[in-house]
């Protein structure tokens, strides 16, 4: 019998596979150029593609692609057959280097915020082989890094690289200071927890508004919700059980380190959860992750539904992005450790996070910025818009005894004059977890609790190695330069949490009076929506250090700003136009049919017997007809807001149009509708309710 052991990772050209099919020398070619940037000779090139060609043949594959990320949010591939022609009529399989390395997709039609007008159509793809090339029905896959003519990028692995090298480099520099001599690489690494929900194909394909906008517009709350607790860790149902045990598979195939499933809080909700790999790797696996996720539960007659916010008044679903730092002889950087040494270096690098969240609160706030992600936070299911870092008692006043230079109240009193005593050991789980903290520290990484279900990875890991990164920079320049090192670094460390300690905060982010304190007395940001957000991802701070690190260049931000604002209006624009499509064509007439239904009852009853009481049904068509002229009069006033919200023009003009008139519209009209569901006999309602939907998988 087949055990994972064996099939893991088959579809993927691994180091395993590397090993097998390469020659010494080009292997640790390439070994250089995956782990120290050395560049890739085109000999070495064509040998690996040469093998990677050969061992994709023989695993069933016909085509190759150039597997990149667009600024879409998904992924995007063209599909290339390896057949060349031969002189005696037939084909040859070829594969060459100079294809492993570039291709040229039309970049015309995908994002660019401005950034290339729309005949100019040239792009590039370029090989990243720090990530596995893989098969996926039948075609290799080549992960690659997606720019313009001019190399502007116009993908989200690019930039994510570039942030990844800026940690690299920093860190580095701090290493050294601390007398390690043999890392040669510091990396972030990246598990992301994958939420997600599970309907059945045949309730997803009589909502309209699944279908339009992956999430239901309409619904009213049914009696049973999650009041319960009771599918939080409960017993996984056959049919989900099933979709769980087939995705397992197709994950492992391609070696995607899978390792945690199980019910969420809402009905129907579900989690994933893997094993921690590189940014880079987490985030090429955290796309295919979600793209199987949807076709095994086609499979299964299911839907996977990825937006953050499918149900109003249930839970919605994040993916907290579990990040850390290591060096390549497998260091976590962010592990107290349990000597003098470790500990200050420890210290100092936590306090890089801190300072880097405190300084950049804006920038990660804009990186899970998306139409969806605005109904979900805040919403006392997840984190508020407010960024903040959880780090527990025990730590925090660990900090607070290097601010005020104080002894820390441990079992012994200590003063920690760092570099000479010890910080008291932390144990993994030294604090308890607080799922209403955006930031919080759990043992040895940081959970970034914000990002949404649907959401690349590739934004918050490139502006949270960013933020570190420019923390680490200040710390490395200001170090160097020290006379006396020790006291150099306790005064920077110092210095860190006096300056930045505001954004330190352990207690209940779901309490208005921490949003207040927040705002008012601590002077953190609290952008609720994307409009309020992401036009700071222009200004002065964000733009020097970001283009200061090479993470982007100026054109590229403001390129970025443009989609992402373009991205929202659109977005909610198609969601307000299939409001007013489903309201007028489903649930006015649906109304008006029942409200008939019930006055010809009324009428018959009449006819009967003149003295038969009808108050029940003369009463319910008083409020149905009431609730069919307020469903028409705010479709109209939608409709209306629509037309003027297209008219303006400029992505950040009509997004707070956007904000302020046209979501509040929508929100009025889904208030009657969702009341006139209430009222409706079921036969009469023209697609499933949420209690369908929520409780319809078996």
């Amino acid at each position: 019998m087949e055990t994972v052991s064996d099939y893991f990772g088959s579809m993927v050209f691994d180091d395993r596979v590397m090993r097998a099919t390469l020659s010494s020398e080009v292997y640790d070619s390439l070994q250089k150029t995956m782990n120290e940037n050395v560049p890739l000779d085109m000999s070495v090139a064509n040998a690996v593609a040469a093998a990677m060609k050969d061992w994709a043949v023989a695993h069933g594959a016909t085509h190759y692609t150039h597997w990149f990320q667009p600024l879409t949010g998904v992924t995007a591939e063209k599909h290339d057959s390896f057949i060349s022609p031969s002189p005696d009529g037939g084909v040859i399989m070829e594969f060459s280097g100079k294809e492993l390395i570039q291709g040229e997709p039309d970049a015309s039609s995908f994002p660019s915020g401005g950034i290339r007008a729309t005949f100019e159509a040239r792009g590039y793809t370029a090989w990243d082989p720090t990530s596995y090339a893989f098969i996926k029905d039948k075609v290799l896959c080549v992960p690659t890094a997606f720019c313009s003519y001019g190399a502007e990028a116009l993908d989200k692995k690019t930039p994510l690289l570039r942030s990844m090298a800026a940690l690299n480099k920093q860190a580095l520099r701090i290493l050294r200071l601390f007398g390690n001599t043999t890392a040669k690489a510091v990396r972030s690494y990246v598990g992301p927890e994958q939420e997600y929900f599970l309907v059945t194909k045949e309730m997803f394909d009589k909502r309209p508004d699944l279908r339009y906008a992956g999430r239901t517009l309409f619904g009213s709350k049914p009696p049973k919700g999650q009041q319960m607790e009771d599918h939080y860790f409960g017993a996984i149902k056959p049919g989900v059980a099933a979709f769980m045990e087939d995705l397992n598979v197709e994950l492992w195939k391609l070696g995607i380190l899978a390792k945690t499933e199980h019910n969420e809080v809402a009905p129907a909700q579900h989690e994933l959860a893997p094993i921690y790999t590189s940014a880079n790797m987490a985030t090429d696996q955290n796309q295919l992750t979600m793209e199987i996720m949807q076709k095994v539960a086609a499979r299964h007659g299911l839907v996977c539904l990825l937006h953050e916010k499918p149900f109003a008044g249930v839970n919605g679903s994040g993916k907290h992005n579990n990040w850390s730092i290591a060096t390549d002889q497998g260091v976590n950087l962010l592990s107290p450790g349990e000597t003098p040494y470790e500990n200050a270096q420890f210290l100092l690098f936590l306090c890089a996070v801190i300072k880097a969240v405190d300084e950049y609160q804006d920038l990660l706030r804009m990186a899970v910025a998306t139409a969806g992600n605005d109904w979900r936070l805040g919403a006392n299911e997840a984190p508020p818009a407010v960024v903040s870092i959880f780090l527990g008692d025990e730590l925090t006043a660990v900090l607070e005894a290097i601010e005020t230079e104080t002894p820390y109240k441990s079992a012994e009193k200590t003063t920690l004059k760092l570099g000479v005593d010890v910080l008291p050991k932390l144990p993994r789980d030294a604090t308890d977890r607080n799922r209403t903290s955006p930031f919080a520290f759990t043992g040895n990484k940081f959970e970034f609790r914000m990002v949404g279900s649907s959401n690349s990875i590739a934004c918050p890991n490139m502006m949270l190695n960013a933020a570190v990164a420019s923390s680490l920079k200040e710390y490395a320049d200001r170090l160097e330069k020290a006379d006396d090192f020790k006291k150099e670094l306790h005064d920077v460390i110092r210095d860190t949490i006096r300056e930045h300690k505001r954004i330190i905060f352990n207690g209940n982010g779901y309490d208005d009076s921490w949003i207040k304190e927040a705002t008012e007395k601590r002077g953190l940001f609290n952008y609720r929506t994307t409009p309020d957000c992401m036009p700071h991802l222009l200004d002065k701070k964000n733009v020097d250090m970001l283009v200061g690190l090479g993470v982007f260049s100026e054109t590229e931000l403001r390129s970025r700003c443009e989609i992402m604002l373009e991205t929202y209006c659109k977005t909610v624009l198609i969601e307000a136009d299939a409001m007013v499509e489903i309201a007028r064509t489903m649930i006015a007439p649906a109304v008006l049919e029942y409200a008939s239904s019930v006055a010809r009852t009324a009428a018959e009853k009449k006819a009967l017997a003149a003295d038969l009481p009808c108050a029940m049904e003369t009463e319910l068509v008083k409020k149905l007809s009431s609730l069919s002229d307020q469903i028409s009069r705010r479709v109209d006033a939608l409709e209306e807001t629509l037309v003027t919200t297209r008219q303006i023009d400029g992505a950040v003009e009509q997004s707070a149009q956007i904000r302020d008139e046209l979501l509040p519209k929508t929100n009025e009209l889904r208030i009657v509708c969702d009341e006139a569901e209430t009222l409706v006999a079921k036969k009469y309602w023209p697609f499933p309710t949420y209690g369908d939907l929520l409780f319809g998988v078996r």
